[in-house]
């Protein structure tokens, strides 16, 4: 729990405020009373915070929490003389009182920004956060239904491991998304955008199950795959659902330190839909004899049209998914996109290398098991050098998943530098008596705790002992707890 700090303004990440004897920025969906990043309680600590904040928050999402009180002079002695002690008053004076710029809020005449639409909390158990959940929970129980009964051809899931697996991969992640709407707040958005991601990539699976029996008859359709349709429908209404019921984030511009591992996030999702198409399973057959053949199978493009058209959505859907999730902002957020990515991709793997250990009936090959055994054949299952390098690249995409999760996008000891200097995203400090166009800076928020003194006043910060030269610079060393220490 926090205690002693105000909240000014939210963003969908991060939010602002004041604590006892600093400024700080906090993580929107954490309880936690230490800040991400804090700086001192001086007009030039409050100009630092708000320009970090506005330069890793998403543009557009900021608003008020609740009204800053208007600033007013704190009263200065020239010492507190024994027995007496300073009136309570704002965190900084006026401009009288000290130099730099003086921190307004938007002028009488400039409109107020808008409240975004994650400024208020949304119950994790809203009407609508229920109905998503409860379409993720009904597609869910829909395809685990599906896999008993006849799927294609008259065999079903529970029959084929090799199918099974990823199947169950997809409902875990359903499952797991609907779990997280149900629990609210940052988790709803974490849910929506796994169970979205999700829902995008494997739309070219369930189509290219589909098409094989629109190339190959009606015959060929059982129970399994009407019930697998009618789930994955369910799971994506629900998934769209939650999606909207609260703001998620979006797309956004990469800072310059996250350019590199954004274009190799990129460059891993191209590798992973090309390798996906080329053939995977590799045959080699001996007989008695001591001829041998070797075979190949699974190439995307060897199949019927509609199985086809399937196989190229899952590739298409791939890349469309890994490149929004690499620009989401808040990146964590994108993570989850991501995630949501990466679990049917692993699922086919994980499939392939099932394949690998279930060995191979000479059927497959038009050769009758009386006429294997007559000719001595044996058959060696393996893998192709494709499909190592589909791993490779789906490694590399796994990687770039844990790399979204670290600093500076959750609390850390060493948080990232602040921004070299201001951009187009990032509003500067106003001149004295002046405040910004359009989104300004807000005044600093204040307390009735003075943060000045004498230096006999106990209740003073120690931030002032080993404070960097630049005051707009985060105080990272510090941690809040200490900043009550007396001087």
């Amino acid at each position: 729990m926090r205690e002693n700090v105000t909240i000014s303004y939210r963003g969908a990440g991060y939010e602002i405020g004041r604590g006892e004897h600093f400024y700080g920025i906090w993580a929107a969906s954490s309880s936690q009373p230490q800040p991400l990043e804090w700086w001192p309680p001086t007009p030039e600590g409050w100009s630092g915070a708000w320009s970090r904040f506005t330069a890793i928050e998403t543009p557009g999402t900021i608003a008020p929490v609740s009204p800053p009180p208007a600033p007013a002079p704190a009263v200065y002695g020239p010492a507190d003389a024994p027995g007496q002690t300073s009136a309570p008053g704002p965190a900084f004076a006026g401009p009288a009182d000290l130099p730099g710029p003086v921190f307004a809020g938007p002028a009488a005449d400039e409109p107020a920004p808008a409240p975004a639409a994650d400024a208020s909390p949304v119950s994790g158990r809203s009407a609508g956060a229920l109905a998503a959940a409860g379409l993720l929970a009904a597609g869910v129980v829909l395809g685990f239904a599906g896999l008993f009964p006849s799927y294609l051809g008259g065999a079903s899931l529970a029959q084929q491991p090799a199918e099974l697996v990823p199947h169950v991969l997809y409902l875990a992640a359903w499952a797991a998304s609907a779990v997280l709407i149900l629990l609210g707040g940052t988790r709803l958005r974490i849910g929506a955008l796994l169970g979205l991601g999700m829902s995008i990539v494997t739309f070219g699976f369930f189509f290219a199950d589909a098409g094989t029996v629109m190339s190959g008859g009606t015959h060929l359709i059982g129970a399994g795959l009407v019930l697998g349709l009618i789930g994955w429908l369910a799971c994506a209404a629900g998934s769209v659902m939650a999606f909207r019921l609260r703001s998620a984030g979006g797309i956004g511009k990469p800072q310059g330190d996250d350019m590199g591992p954004v274009v190799m996030l990129m460059l891993a999702a191209l590798g992973t839909a090309i390798a996906f198409a080329p053939s995977w399973d590799r045959y080699v057959l001996h007989n008695a004899a001591g001829a041998t053949q070797t075979l190949t199978a699974g190439n995307a493009f060897a199949n019927p049209a509609p199985v086809i058209v399937g196989d190229v959505a899952v590739m298409v859907a791939l890349v469309a998914v890994v490149a929004a999730a690499a620009l989401w902002r808040p990146i964590r957020l994108g993570a989850a996109l991501l995630a949501g990515a990466i679990i049917p991709m692993a699922g086919q793997a994980i499939s392939a290398l099932i394949g690998v250990g279930e060995g191979t009936s000479p059927t497959q090959f038009g050769v009758s098991p009386a006429q294997a055994a007559q000719i001595g054949l044996t058959i060696n299952t393996g893998v192709t050098a494709a499909f190592w390098i589909y791993c490779a690249f789906l490694v590399a995409l796994i990687a770039s998943f844990a790399w979204m999760l670290i600093p500076p996008h959750s609390a850390a000891a060493q948080p990232p530098r602040m921004p070299q200097g201001p951009s187009a995203d990032v509003p500067s400090p106003p001149a004295p008596g002046h405040s910004l166009p359009g989104p300004s800076m807000p005044g600093a928020p204040m307390t009735s705790a003075p943060v000045t003194g004498a230096p006999a006043d106990a209740a003073a910060p120690a931030q002032v002992v080993g404070a960097p030269a630049d005051a707009t610079a985060p105080v990272h060393a510090i941690a809040p707890a200490d900043l009550t220490t007396p001087a």
